[in-house]
Order: structure tokens, then C-alpha cells, then sequence
């Protein structure tokens, strides 16, 4: 990214988001637009876009939306703990994030897991058929 901020069709280009999503994703809190252009228009951060990214990975796994905003904002805690301030996290609340963030990975992986066995299955089936259709002979 170039690190200056983008308008919302440029954020579109680069995450393959339709517009409509990135707007429904402001919506429902899960990414809103950090900086404004002098005309006030929403502009997007390299954070933003990345947020953007977290969610467009989480959806094709079957994460909802409730779910995505969960482990944002347990990211969003864990990124923002600074030692010695008032945003250091108590080590009980840090463990939580932690253990919260791990479930979620667990979880990826085995819904990735999940997503190579079907592929697997459906590549067999389209090789099954293109072997009867290849073997066939007309009647």
C-alpha cells in the first residue's frame, strides 16, 4: 500500500469488495473509514484495509458477522496494549484475548480442512465424469 488514504472504490479495487459490502461492513461496525478527505468523504487507512481483508477472509469459512466482530475487537484490544499506559491489559484479560484469537485460528484450520475435503470430493466427481464421457461410445 502507498500509505496515503483511499477513497472507498479504491478499497473496493484492492480487496474485491463490492462497494456495497464495504458499506455494509461500516454499517454492522466492523470497519469504519479512519480518515476523511477535506470535503468529508470516508477515506481508508493501510489498518482499514487490512480490517477489510480479516473480514473478506473470515466470510468464505463461514464465520458470522457477530463472530468477525469478536475476534476484531480481541485483535483490536491485543494491538492496542501498550506496557506501563492505561491501555496494558490485566494478564487474566490478555490471556482471554489470547485463548479467544487461538479458537478462532483452530477454527479457521479446521474449516479449511474441511473446505480441501470437499474440493477433493467434487475434483474426483468432475474426473469421474469426464472418464465416462471420454469412455462412452455412442449407441
Amino acid at each position: 500500500m502507498t500509505g496515503e488514504p483511499l477513497q472507498i472504490g479504491e478499497v473496493a479495487a484492492r480487496t474485491e469488495l463490492p462497494l456495497r459490502t464495504i458499506r455494509q461492513y461500516e454499517d454492522n461496525g466492523l470497519v469504519v473509514p479512519s480518515a476523511a478527505s477535506p470535503g468529508g468523504f470516508p477515506l481508508y487507512t493501510d489498518a482499514d484495509v487490512s480490517r477489510l481483508m480479516v473480514v473478506r477472509r473470515m466470510k468464505p469459512l463461514g464465520f458470522t458477522l457477530d463472530e468477525t466482530r469478536e475476534l476484531l475487537t480481541a485483535m483490536d484490544r491485543l494491538a492496542a496494549e501498550r506496557a506501563g499506559t492505561d491501555t496494558e491489559l490485566d494478564p487474566d484479560e490478555r490471556a482471554g484475548l489470547l485463548a479467544r484469537v487461538r479458537r478462532y485460528e483452530q477454527a479457521a484450520a479446521e474449516r479449511v480442512a474441511e473446505l480441501r475435503a470437499q474440493l477433493s470430493r467434487a475434483e474426483e466427481f468432475a474426473d469421474s465424469l469426464r472418464r465416462t464421457r471420454l469412455t462412452t461410445t455412442p449407441a
